[in-house]
């Protein structure tokens, strides 16, 4: 009897996945072996930022400027205008911030990540690299993993920052409060269990976004459309396990909150 068309989709995503774990396996041991890309690792660090730097900038300050004027509203007829800047400031430091800047970071940079990779392995640069003794996954994965998560929680708190002048702009233009005021407004009730989950979540987003990338292009078919197909699965699936990892993450906070 041959297996259903369902059957074959299970088989080939459980393979897949075994795949996946053995290449992070192959990352975990390149990453404490001797010799490490230190160079590279900086070139890429730069590489990270600079190529989300603009996009974050823009995406935290419209984030924190319409969430403030979509809120305002419902919160002035509750007589409660005054809570507008802590609530705003917790739903962007706690969710909102980083889930959005981990989506725009899986398809600005763990698309070029995955392009980037299939392109060689199309052209057989990663062969060339293997055929002359350098080990293409210290070199190409090691570093741009390390480098996906030191980046993104950089970047979350940065579009953190924007966002919150963003939403004082939205309050500015409805009321003459002073900066101070706001400031004071938005970090009341900020306690240190608000920062910590959402930092080391942003972490794992990272990783997972340049190790998907990395795998999906490393592995790319032959051919043009292989790199196509990279850079989109790439960021597809990266999004997808943004989504579950954040699931997770508010499953176990909340747990300790109780």
């Amino acid at each position: 009897m041959k297996p259903s068309g369902f059957a074959k989709n299970i088989e080939a995503f459980l393979f897949e996945l075994t795949d996946v774990f053995r290449f992070i396996g192959s990352f975990f041991s390149n990453l404490f072996s001797k010799r490490f890309e230190y160079d590279e690792l900086i070139n890429q660090l730069y590489k990270t930022g600079y190529q989300s730097f603009f996009l974050i900038s823009i995406t935290g300050l419209i984030l924190g400027l319409v969430l403030t004027l979509q809120t305002r509203p419902m919160m002035a007829d509750l007589g409660a205008e005054a809570w507008l800047p802590n609530l705003v400031f917790i739903s962007v430091l706690r969710e909102m911030g980083p889930v959005i800047m981990a989506l725009l970071f899986a398809g600005k940079v763990g698309s070029g990540i995955g392009a980037e990779l299939s392109s060689m392995r199309v052209t057989e640069q990663i062969d060339a690299m293997e055929v002359s003794a350098t080990n293409p996954i210290k070199y190409l994965v090691v570093t741009r993993v390390l480098a996906t998560t030191i980046m993104l929680p950089v970047l979350v708190f940065y579009a953190d920052l924007i966002a919150f002048l963003g939403s004082y702009l939205g309050m500015k233009a409805y009321s003459n409060i002073s900066f101070p005021l706001f400031f004071a407004q938005a970090f009341d009730g900020i306690y240190f269990y608000d920062i910590l989950p959402a930092t080391v979540k942003t972490f794992f987003f990272g990783f997972f976004i340049g190790i998907i990338s990395c795998y999906k292009g490393y592995y790319a078919n032959r051919g043009t459309e292989g790199v196509g197909q990279a850079a989109n699965a790439s960021v597809v699936i990266s999004s997808m396990v943004i989504f579950l990892l954040d699931l997770i993450a508010v499953q176990i906070t909340s747990l300790f909150e109780i």
